[in-house]
């Protein structure tokens, strides 16, 4: 396995977790833009560097990475303005927002060890 095949997987997950909870916004894999497909592919980098990273430090890293790529906070997910709504402080996030970089941490860590080396 890959680093990109198990961001790919947490892509999918994470698109299915957003159509359960009415965010119908999410492409598939495939079909994602370039942009996305990489911020997923830094994600799980990230994570296989930092194991012991927190979901929040996880959130900020995200956000970091967001921001350098000039995102900016905004009440809806806009990719043309470059604004997102999770470009918030992760204590103002809700339980809902949350969950994505527990079950994105959890998932790369659950993968690491099929990574080929």
């Amino acid at each position: 396995m890959t680093i990109e095949q198990v961001a790919q997987v947490a892509h999918e997950v994470n698109k299915a977790y957003c159509s359960a909870i009415g965010d119908d916004t999410q492409v598939e894999w495939d079909v994602a833009p370039k942009w996305q497909k990489d911020s997923a592919i830094d994600g799980v980098k990230f994570h296989l560097e930092n194991p012991h990273v927190s979901p929040e430090q996880a959130h900020a890293e995200w956000a970091r990475h967001k921001r350098a790529e000039g995102w900016s906070y905004g009440p809806e997910k806009d990719v043309f303005k470059k604004e997102h709504p999770n470009l918030a402080e992760y204590k103002d996030l809700s339980i809902e927002q949350k969950a994505k970089d527990y079950f994105f941490r959890q998932l790369v860590r659950s993968l690491a060890k099929y990574i080929d080396k």
